[in-house]
């Protein structure tokens, strides 16, 4: 289907090396000119549930700055849409966790907010895991925790989880296993 809103203009508004934040004039579909803020995404969003063999996940959490609050979430991060996006994703769990996997399963592809961007993430299962020493970021203070795949799926539903990558994962991993 092709589009039916027109771009008059796009105005780069701000640039950092994660987004570009565009103010765009647009005709939208009924004909009516309107504004439109479009941020850019040059990264992909990739978030991982190891699975051991017991049917456990590992959670990172962090104090996340743009919330000022606590997040428990599945380890993420991004990677460059021109590279091998496993790879990046391979990277991201060892770095956050330490875990390196040997079996991995791509169990969604999604938009994390299309009214307002183009971001688009991958959530991968990992299997086969080995454990190992965590190589974080300068900018990270992530604490690990083990728990049963059902008490992650339990913390979505009761709210305790609430970035969307992890809602996303853990609940169609619940679907997927019967959890």
């Amino acid at each position: 289907m092709d589009s039916l809103w027109i771009k008059k203009s796009s105005l780069k508004v701000f640039e950092n090396p994660w987004i570009v934040l565009h103010d765009e004039q647009v005709i939208n579909p009924k004909g009516g000119e309107s504004q439109y803020g479009r941020i850019h995404f040059k990264h992909a969003a990739m978030g991982i549930i190891p699975m051991d063999d017991d049917l456990n996940t590992y959670l990172v959490g962090q104090w996340r700055y743009l919330l000022n609050a606590y997040s428990w979430e599945i380890p993420m991060g991004g990677g460059q849409l021109d590279q091998n996006l496993l790879l990046s994703t391979k990277r991201e769990l060892l770095e956050e966790t330490g875990i390196t996997a040997i079996r991995w399963q791509e169990l969604s592809k999604v938009h994390l907010s299309n009214s307002v961007s183009d971001e688009v993430g991958y959530i991968y299962l990992a299997k086969g895991l080995t454990f190992g020493a965590t190589q974080v970021d300068e900018s990270e203070d992530l604490m690990i925790k083990k728990i049963p795949l059902k008490k992650g799926i339990e913390m979505c539903l009761e709210g305790s989880i609430t970035d969307s990558l992890s809602l996303i994962g853990l609940l169609k991993l619940a679907r997927t296993y019967s959890l």
